[in-house]
């Protein structure tokens, strides 16, 4: 769209290339930024992003600002009312997903972002193409297993490995888009 060379889907629509260009692989920390992000991806599964980046502040709103203590302590009532919410995805198992996931966060031992940035990979090769991006990798596998130990739903391989895309964990712009390897535009 632009004279600028971005990953292929960072250039498709204006939502996309907002979302690629200012936070996409910019490291992030906070538990309750991480656990937007957490939910968000969840709730992506089988779908589009855009439909998620779209319904953003709607979930949001829905859920809090993603403060997991406060969605921790969502009951039946708040359930029903995510469910009835048309600005959100409503799907009972991934909204049940992110409030049993909050409650496990209440009792997690370490951070969630200290959790969660654990499994990054110590190097990373960037992908040349699109073509070249994983979708799973061994820390995403890894990260998927101890998550669901630790009692965490709807948080798989894929999902994961797109957690760590989208925080900065791992840097997959290919390599001619003009944010490989660029400093953090925001994050921490």
């Amino acid at each position: 769209m632009t004279d600028v060379v971005r990953c292929p889907w960072g250039d498709s629509t204006p939502d996309y290339i907002e979302y690629h260009d200012t936070e996409w692989g910019v490291e992030l920390r906070g538990e309750a930024a991480m656990f937007e992000r957490m939910c968000l991806e969840s709730f992506q599964s089988g779908l589009s992003w855009i439909t998620i980046l779209r319904k953003r502040e709607n979930f949001r709103a829905a859920f809090a600002g993603f403060e997991p203590a406060a969605v921790a302590e969502f009951g039946p009532a708040d359930f029903d009312r995510l469910m009835a919410d048309a600005g959100i995805v409503r799907n009972r198992a991934k909204i049940t997903a992110a409030i049993g996931n909050a409650r496990v966060v209440a009792e997690l031992d370490v951070p969630l972002d200290d959790l969660l940035w654990s499994f990054a990979p110590e190097h990373h090769v960037r992908p040349a193409t699109s073509a070249d991006v994983p979708a799973v990798t061994a820390e995403s596998k890894a990260m998927a297993k101890e998550l669901k130990r630790r009692g965490f739903a709807f948080l798989g391989p894929t999902t994961c490995y797109a957690l760590m895309q989208a925080t900065g964990m791992v840097d997959d712009h290919i390599a001619a888009c003009f944010r490989a390897g660029a400093p953090a535009a925001t994050g921490r």
